[in-house]
């Protein structure tokens, strides 16, 4: 198990401008320190108490979290509501930093409207690893989210009711017609009020090293709106593979691309130009994972 320290790290808040400094490519050192991390044991003992312990910590949390939610939601909806629930999403992430060493730092805010614009709207199609994303982005953006996601969700307990009392697009993927149709006119509502529609093209998370299918559901939603899309790449499976909840130490990117003009531009080929930024980004950020892995066509 390596004994390297942890690279160091810029998670803060968007006031901070080193945010928005370039940190890669790594020097040699860095390569090698975040080389030793991956190369923890799948059952390192020390990365099993650390995971355990913050699946601990999330369940202890989110509780008493939702509860709140589910009664507050009586009194106020849509954005009051919405912070409040972000502020354990916070407390996920910064469980995650202390408990489990998952590092994060961020580049490309500056290319993002900010609080002070009021209603202007973008649609965010992020890269899909693990759950740390899901987590995180709330965290890190100055307007209220709405995701696009699976009904089934909302079954889990605590935490599938207090997503059921926001103002998010939840789906039955059975029924494509339904669902799209719903997308459109929930999507078309939120953005309105200033919500940025959060929309992952693959679909599901894919595992790391790898490219997955994408969908044109999100550029089809930004092109018939007139809304930018904005690509967004995240190794986030450098410390939180999909489907598992065995977290390593290490350093999470997160690259936030310019916004894409949609107004005028066929679906395919707005997904096309989003993929292409995306792969090429995590190739940049995680070259390590991509090793013979050339970004494939659209």
């Amino acid at each position: 198990m390596s004994t390297s320290p942890p690279l160091p790290s810029t998670c803060c808040r968007a006031a901070a401008p080193r945010r928005t400094e370039p940190v890669l490519p790594y020097p040699p050192a860095a390569r090698r320190q975040v080389a030793g991390r991956r190369a923890l044991p799948e059952g390192c003992p020390v990365s099993l108490l650390r995971s355990a312990l913050y699946i601990v910590f999330l369940i202890v949390t989110v509780v008493p979290w939702a509860v709140v939610t589910v009664v507050y939601s009586a009194f106020r909806r849509g954005a009051p509501l919405y912070w409040v629930c972000i502020m354990w999403l916070r407390a996920a992430i910064w469980g995650a930093r202390v408990i489990c060493g998952v590092q994060y730092r961020v580049r490309g805010l500056e290319h993002l409207p900010t609080a002070a614009d009021g209603n202007a709207s973008v649609l965010l199609a992020p890269k899909h690893q693990s759950t740390w994303e899901t987590f995180a982005f709330p965290t890190l953006m100055p307007h209220p989210l709405a995701y696009v996601f699976k009904r089934e969700l909302l079954w889990i307990p605590f935490f599938g009711w207090a997503m059921g009392r926001l103002d998010m697009i939840h789906i039955d993927r059975s029924r494509r017609t339904e669902a799209w149709a719903k997308v459109l006119a929930q999507g078309k509502a939120l953005m309105a009020r200033g919500n940025w529609v959060i929309m992952f093209p693959e679909g599901t998370r894919s595992p790391r090293g790898s490219q997955g299918d994408y969908k044109s559901g999100a550029a089809r939603l930004a092109a018939m709106t007139g809304t930018p899309i904005v690509p967004i790449a995240v190794t986030s499976a450098r410390c939180w593979p999909r489907r598992s909840w065995l977290l390593r130490p290490g350093t999470i990117d997160v690259s936030i691309g310019r916004p894409i003009p949609s107004a005028g531009r066929r679906p395919d080929e707005l997904t096309r130009e989003v993929e292409a930024w995306i792969e090429a980004e995590m190739r940049r950020l995680d070259p390590q994972a991509y090793v013979d892995v050339p970004v494939r066509a659209g």
